[in-house]
């Protein structure tokens, strides 16, 4: 098992002419009783930052609060960007190899913006489970597809 320092690319788009993330890569990560797993975290305000070609791949959730979570509605005390889209582009972003259990039912989340949807979204061989109960995908303005074992079912 290797560590991994990162895990999350978070608070983009808090300033509108912030650089973009690109090309990157976390693998071979546990996660255990966190509150997030794999995540993309942006301000829920006008930006001209971007996130694309990221890939999330053989990781371990035990017990993790979110463990796939994209969320673009991102607004820390509500002040400053209440009621805005985030202006953060994001595409091309893979789960691949992700197994284990989920904290709470909603295991997969992509909260992605409504004026700018997240595009290129893959799930590939995705096991999480919640207790004795069916985890589940819940999916706002994301598009993308579903390939291999995909459990919960994928909402894309």
């Amino acid at each position: 098992m290797d560590w991994c320092p990162a895990r999350s690319i978070g608070s983009l788009g808090k300033g509108y002419d912030e650089a973009g993330v690109e090309n990157v890569t976390v693998k071979t990560a546990v996660f255990t009783g966190t509150q997030n797993g794999l995540r993309i975290k942006t301000w829920g305000r006008p930006s001209e930052a971007f996130v694309k070609g990221v890939v999330f791949e053989h990781a371990v959730m035990q017990n993790v609060q979110n463990p796939i979570i994209i969320d673009q509605n991102y607004c820390n005390g509500n002040r400053g960007c209440p009621h805005q889209s985030s202006g953060v582009k994001i595409s091309e972003v893979t789960y691949s190899d992700i197994h284990g259990s989920s904290a709470t039912q909603v295991a997969v989340k992509l909260l992605c913006s409504p004026s700018n949807p997240c595009t290129g979204i893959g799930l590939q061989d995705i096991k999480l489970t919640y207790g004795n109960m069916p985890a589940e995908s819940s999916c706002e303005h994301a598009d993308g597809s579903a390939s291999g074992y995909v459990v919960p079912p994928s909402c894309l």
